[in-house]
C-alpha cells in the first residue's frame, strides 16, 4: 500500500512544481501598441490627433473624410454647405445630423446664458470685420442696423428645416462647431476601439485615457498676452486631464487696433459691440468639447463674476478665468472643481 501511495504523490508534486515553471519560461511578453499621430488642416486651422488603436490601424484617411463631410454641413466658408445655403435663404435645403446636433446644443446654451451665446450674431461679426463677409475694418458699423435681426429665438428647426423670422438672419456656428468636430473624431476613435486618445482642433480638445507615458494628457493654457501672430506665446499653466472636452477662448489673438482702441472678435449679441472688460481668457472643462467651446465663448461675453456663478450651476463643468485687476495685474479665478486639473 505504501509503494502505491508514493507513485501517486510524486507525480502530483511534479505537476505542482513544473507547471508554473512552464508558464514562466514560455509566456510571451506582449509588445505595447504604439501611439499614432496624425495632423493636418481643417476648418481654417490645424488639427492634431494622437491615439492608440489596438491593431495599429492608422485612421488618418477616416479623420480627413469626416472633416470633409462636416464642412459640407457647417462651414460658412463653403458656399455649398448646409449652413451657407440656409444663409442664402435656400428653402430647399434640409439639415443633417451634424447641423441638428449643433443647433440643439446652441439653443440650449443660449437659454442658459440668456443670449450671451447666439449663433445669429453672424451679421455683427461680419460687420466688425471678423467673419466670412466684410473684411473692412476702417469704419465703425452702425449696430442699430443689425440688432433687429439678431436673436437665437428668431430661428427655429422644424422637420429638418430652419425657419427664420427674418430673411436677413445669418447663422455662424464657429463658436461651437469646432468643439463638435472634436467630439465626432472622438466618436470615430471609440468606434475603432481606441481607449487612449487626444484630439486638438485649433485649441478645441477632446481626450480620453492616458498619453504615451501612461499619464493623463498634459494641456498648456496660454498666457493671454496680445499676440495676433502667435509668435510670442507663453504658458499660463499646465493642466492634467482625461475623459473631458476642453476649450480656451480669449481676445488676445483675434483683434485689431483702430484709432488707438482695441476691437476684439468676441461680440456681445445684445449690444452689438465687441466685448470690453477685464476678462482676458476663459478655459472650460466639460463632458464634451462642444459644450466647453460654447460656454467658453459665452463666458468671454458675460465676464468673470457671472461666468463663475453660471459655471457652478452646471453639472460636471468647471472653468479657469484669467483677468486683470484694477492695477492691470494678471489674476486668476476658478471653480473649486477645476483645482483637481492643476499640476
Amino acid at each position: 500500500m505504501k509503494a502505491k501511495q508514493k507513485r501517486i504523490i510524486i507525480p502530483l508534486l511534479l505537476v505542482v512544481v513544473f507547471v508554473p515553471m512552464y508558464f514562466i519560461i514560455f509566456q510571451k511578453k506582449e509588445k505595447p501598441v504604439e501611439y499614432i499621430h496624425n495632423e493636418g488642416k481643417a476648418q481654417g486651422t490645424y488639427y492634431s490627433a494622437t491615439y492608440q488603436q489596438p491593431e495599429g490601424k492608422n485612421l488618418h484617411a477616416a479623420i480627413d473624410s469626416l472633416f470633409d463631410r462636416f464642412d459640407l454641413s457647417l462651414s460658412t466658408y463653403n458656399p455649398n454647405s448646409i449652413i451657407s445655403k440656409i444663409n442664402q435663404n435656400n428653402d430647399s435645403v434640409v439639415t443633417d445630423e451634424f447641423f441638428e446636433t449643433m443647433f440643439k446644443a446652441a439653443m440650449e446654451v443660449s437659454e442658459q446664458t440668456n443670449g450671451a451665446f447666439d449663433i445669429t450674431v453672424a451679421p455683427l461679426v461680419n460687420a466688425w470685420g471678423f467673419g466670412y463677409g466684410n473684411k473692412d475694418k476702417s469704419k465703425t458699423p452702425n449696430v442699430n442696423e443689425f440688432l433687429p435681426y439678431i436673436g437665437y429665438h428668431k430661428v427655429h428647426l422644424v422637420n429638418h428645416k430652419v425657419i427664420k423670422d427674418d430673411k436677413r438672419i445669418l447663422l455662424d456656428a464657429s463658436a461651437i462647431a469646432q468643439g463638435l468636430s472634436a467630439d465626432l473624431i472622438a466618436a470615430l476613435f471609440e468606434k475603432n476601439d481606441c481607449k487612449n486618445y487626444m484630439i486638438d482642433i485649433g485649441g478645441e480638445i477632446a481626450c480620453k485615457g492616458v498619453n504615451p507615458d501612461g499619464k493623463n494628457w498634459q494641456i498648456g493654457i496660454d498666457k493671454p498676452v496680445d499676440d495676433p501672430d502667435n509668435m510670442n506665446s507663453e504658458l499660463q499653466t499646465i493642466i492634467s486631464v482625461s475623459n473631458v472636452g476642453l476649450t480656451t477662448s480669449g481676445n488676445y489673438r483675434q483683434f485689431y487696433l483702430q484709432g488707438g482702441k482695441k476691437y476684439a472678435h468676441t461680440i456681445n449679441p445684445k449690444t452689438g459691440y465687441p466685448v470690453v472688460h477685464n476678462l482676458l481668457s476663459a478655459t472650460v472643462v466639460a463632458p464634451t468639447s462642444m459644450q466647453a467651446d460654447a460656454y467658453a465663448t459665452a463666458f468671454m461675453v458675460i465676464g468673470v463674476d457671472s461666468s463663475l456663478v453660471l459655471c457652478r450651476k452646471i453639472k460636471n463643468m468647471d472653468c479657469y478665468l484669467v483677468y486683470t485687476d484694477n492695477d492691470g495685474k494678471y489674476q486668476v479665478a476658478m471653480t473649486d472643481g477645476f483645482k483637481k486639473y492643476l499640476q
